[in-house]
């Protein structure tokens, strides 16, 4: 990724205490903005096997959030970049769920394309100390939000199949820490840098 370094950094994070805050819905989108597409998982996907390898399994895999990764916004505020601390990626997911937010997917975040039967059904936060990072994965910084969703839906399968679709984006509200630590941001420009 190339990055404009003079453009400012804002770490984003939610509050696990008010109702505000938080992700909201997971977006399938053409062009996910912590740009990796996710995996598609079917009978004829030859690197990994499934059981019934008649059938298709309907399930796409990938990151939903990059912990410590800018991510490029351009909007009426100007140009900037967001970044998600492992601490905030953790606080999101823990609310995400507590919200019972699991089914809450549209198409391109629009509110009026709700996703029916598509729905989240394995989760976890990237901790390579703890387990090793899923099978084409493996670069994802720890602290990362990865999921798998189940897609019940044949038209949202064959758009997805079709290549519409390429990977997650989630849609919420979070709360700006202008105040961010400079030794942190120092230390994404760092890896952004290599």
């Amino acid at each position: 990724m190339a990055i404009k370094p003079a453009l400012p950094i804002y770490a984003l994070n939610v509050s696990m205490d008010d109702t505000e805050s938080g992700v909201s819905f997971v977006a399938l989108v053409d062009h996910p903005a912590i740009e990796r597409n996710f995996q598609k998982f079917d009978a004829q996907t030859p690197q990994y096997k499934f059981e019934m390898i008649s059938e298709e399994k309907q399930i796409i895999s990938g990151a939903l959030m990059l912990a410590d990764t800018p991510i490029y916004r351009k909007d009426k505020m100007g140009e900037y970049y967001v970044t998600f601390s492992a601490d905030s990626i953790s606080n999101i997911v823990k609310k995400f769920f507590k919200q019972g937010n699991t089914a809450n997917v549209n198409e391109m975040h629009n509110p009026n394309k709700i996703a029916d039967g598509v729905y989240m059904f394995e989760s976890f936060i990237i901790d390579t100390e703890r387990m090793t990072a899923p099978k084409g994965f493996e670069d994802l910084p720890n602290g990362s939000w990865f999921g798998s969703y189940k897609v019940d839906n044949p038209d949202i399968w064959a758009q997805i199949k079709a290549g519409t679709f390429m990977g997650f984006s989630v849609e919420g509200n979070f709360i700006p820490n202008i105040n961010e630590d400079k030794a942190l941001l120092d230390e994404i420009m760092r890896i952004i840098a290599q």
